[in-house]
């Protein structure tokens, strides 16, 4: 099954596309994505491609994560969203996988895929002690983990740990977590805007200036 995902993969695969992303995806020298390698393969075949392929053994997925090729990780981590949705036996393994590969979910469209949807929603109704574990990680992509997956929250107007997270990562460095909690907030915001407006008038003047305008892109200031 493996092999033959490969193979489907690799048909999909366009050379113009495959250019553009790895400038889209700061695979440059000293950027975020350095080194990473794209087959130019679309979202939308992508999808379709894992609706065949949804059943594959976790081995396999786990295989597919450990690939160089960005499309194969993010074909895992399609996959692992919708074993996760169907597959309610197997939630606890997929959780533990996904974190335990936390060093290959390594840009930022493999985490906004799939954090909510495997992290947020495994934790819902257990200790969130593990997402401010992740927001103090020196790894970029585990910081972004911890905020995005509160979407998963948020979506059921539960908004503590998303202003919590995002007190903590108020200091973060780089662009990417800027722009996620910046998201998140403005997500909270279209639920509850008092709630964001009060966020705000505590912590604005202290936001990094991206961050402040992602959260604020709704609001009449």
């Amino acid at each position: 099954m493996l092999t033959e995902l490969k193979r489907r993969l690799r048909a999909l695969a366009k050379t113009d596309r495959a250019v553009h992303s790895l400038r889209f995806f700061k695979t440059g020298p000293g950027q975020y994505g350095h080194g990473d390698q794209f087959l130019g393969a679309t979202v939308p075949d992508m999808r379709r491609l894992v609706r065949s392929f949804r059943e594959l053994p976790l081995d396999g997925v786990d295989a597919l994560l450990a690939s160089p090729w960005h499309e194969e990780r993010l074909v895992a981590l399609m996959i692992l969203v919708e074993q996760y949705r169907r597959q309610p036996e197997r939630r606890a393994a997929i959780y533990r996988l996904y974190l335990a590969r936390t060093d290959r979910i390594n840009n930022w469209d493999l985490v906004d895929v799939s954090a909510p949807h495997v992290v947020g929603a495994h934790l819902e109704t257990r200790s969130r002690r593990p997402l401010y574990r992740l927001a103090k990680s020196k790894s970029l992509w585990e910081r972004r983990i911890a905020i995005v997956a509160t979407q998963h929250f948020i979506r059921r107007n539960d908004f503590d740990d998303t202003l919590a997270i995002a007190r903590l990562l108020l200091g973060d460095r780089h662009d990417l977590i800027h722009k996620a909690c910046g998201w998140m907030l403005r997500e909270v915001g279209k639920r509850d805007e008092a709630l964001l407006r009060a966020f705000l008038a505590e912590h604005g003047p202290a936001m990094p200036r991206t961050m402040f305008r992602y959260a604020t892109e709704r609001l009449s200031l």
